[in-house]
């Protein structure tokens, strides 16, 4: 039977959308992935792992920086950097990170308390 688990992890970057001013969210951002449990340590993955697999795919490469300078879709102002394009960045940069027979489930980035956009799905 495959089971979930669910890491939230946080970053402080900017962003401007056409016509506006940069400004700054600390992003929160959670990631579910599933597998079957491993009979031994009754995970579906190493949380050490999951945390290096966030750590380099996401937070080093997005945190304390300019959205528009490291996600190279933004840079041309073609597309915005709302919650969900930056989901569906994370939802690349971490599932083919993930060990073999783990999938990444769902990517949730919030920018605030009342904002929020998920990429869903098995990889």
């Amino acid at each position: 039977m495959p089971c979930s688990l669910t890491r939230a992890i946080a970053f402080h970057a900017t962003h401007r959308y056409p016509g506006g001013v940069a400004h700054g969210h600390l992003y929160q951002v959670a990631i579910t992935v599933t597998g079957a449990l491993d009979p031994t340590t009754r995970m579906v993955m190493a949380l050490d792992r999951l945390d290096e697999i966030l750590t380099e795919g996401v937070t080093v490469p997005l945190g304390g920086r300019h959205l528009h300078e490291v996600i190279p879709a933004f840079a041309s102002g073609a597309q915005w950097p709302t919650c969900e394009a930056i989901a569906e960045w994370c939802w690349g940069a971490i599932a083919t990170r993930l060990p073999e027979g783990v999938q990444l489930e769902r990517v949730r980035v919030a920018e605030d308390e009342t904002l929020w956009a998920d990429c869903t799905g098995i990889a």
